[in-house]
């Protein structure tokens, strides 16, 4: 773990070192006493008028002397460069690509020509290496590779395109392990959606099921009660139709029985008491003294 940390700890230095390299070697214009095809005298003066208010920061009249030098000799390969230099100093390489009015798309423009097609070798390597930069400032790490390595290829010795390659290189494994480490994120956000969902469906159906054995319970009693009221009524239905036919059922009888008991009971006991009553008349006048 710390052999690790340590490994982090370095390529982050590196890359830090490495930024700052690549901002010293940035977009600086030729010279005009640097070796080339021949030039005129008003090409040879406008491009020393450009360098000087270039280095003064004075982008916009560099571009104006860079284009004289052009008007001056339009095949002057020195003087499309300085005029590219110019322009990326006054565009910006997050603006986008297809905005015209950027000074940055006019400037690729011109640099793509001068990579491909340039007589002097040094100047495509310089062309090359400047879309590098460009392409390095806009994250493309894969187009700033390749623009390094043709950058190298034209000249071995350019130490600032061998470094610049070696910080794309690190920034593209860093830009590769965070695209994977966002795709890994996303996946695992996947799966753990896929299982909420499911769990909300298990939830979802469980709730359904007990809402459906809950109807099914109340339509079972409700039945049993239907089916115990009907008895009932059948039963009544029943009695009645007996009693509607002369018929006695064996409740009845055994009321009607116990009815007439009682009654010859009654008739009975009222008797006993008139018997006796007349024994006590009986005796009374039998003891009378006369």
């Amino acid at each position: 773990m710390r052999l690790l940390r340590n490994k982090i700890r370095l390529n982050k230095t590196v890359i830090a070192l490495l930024t700052a390299v690549l901002a010293l070697g940035t977009f600086m214009p030729v010279q005009a006493k640097d070796k080339g095809p021949k030039m005129t005298k008003q090409e040879r003066v406008c491009l020393r008028n450009g360098n000087k208010l270039y280095e003064k920061k004075r982008y916009a009249e560099a571009e104006v002397e860079y284009r004289k030098a052009l008007q001056a000799n339009p095949a002057s390969e020195k003087a499309q460069f300085n005029l590219a230099t110019a322009l990326m100093r006054q565009g910006s390489v997050t603006a986008q690509q297809d905005d015209e009015k950027n000074p940055m798309k006019q400037a690729e423009g011109l640099l793509t020509n001068l990579a491909k097609g340039a007589q002097d070798k040094q100047l495509r390597g310089k062309a090359s290496y400047d879309l590098g930069n460009i392409a390095y400032g806009r994250q493309q790490y894969d187009q700033a590779i390749e623009f390094y390595k043709h950058a190298l290829r034209c000249n071995p010795d350019d130490e600032h395109a061998r470094q610049n390659l070696r910080l794309a290189q690190l920034k593209k494994q860093e830009q590769d392990k965070n695209k994977d480490k966002n795709q890994d994120n996303k996946d695992q956000n996947k799966d753990q959606n896929k299982d909420q969902n499911q769990d909300k469906d298990k939830d979802q159906n469980k709730d359904q099921n007990k809402d459906q054995n809950k109807d099914q319970n109340q339509d079972k009693q409700d039945q049993n009660k239907q089916n115990q009221n009907q008895n009932q009524q059948n039963k009544k239905d029943q009695q009645r139709q007996q009693q509607q036919q002369g018929g006695m059922s064996q409740q009845n009888a055994e009321q009607v029985l116990k009815a007439m008991q009682d009654r010859e009971r009654a008739t009975q006991q009222r008797i006993n008491a008139q018997q006796a009553q007349q024994q006590r008349h009986e005796r009374q006048r039998t003891n009378r003294k006369w």
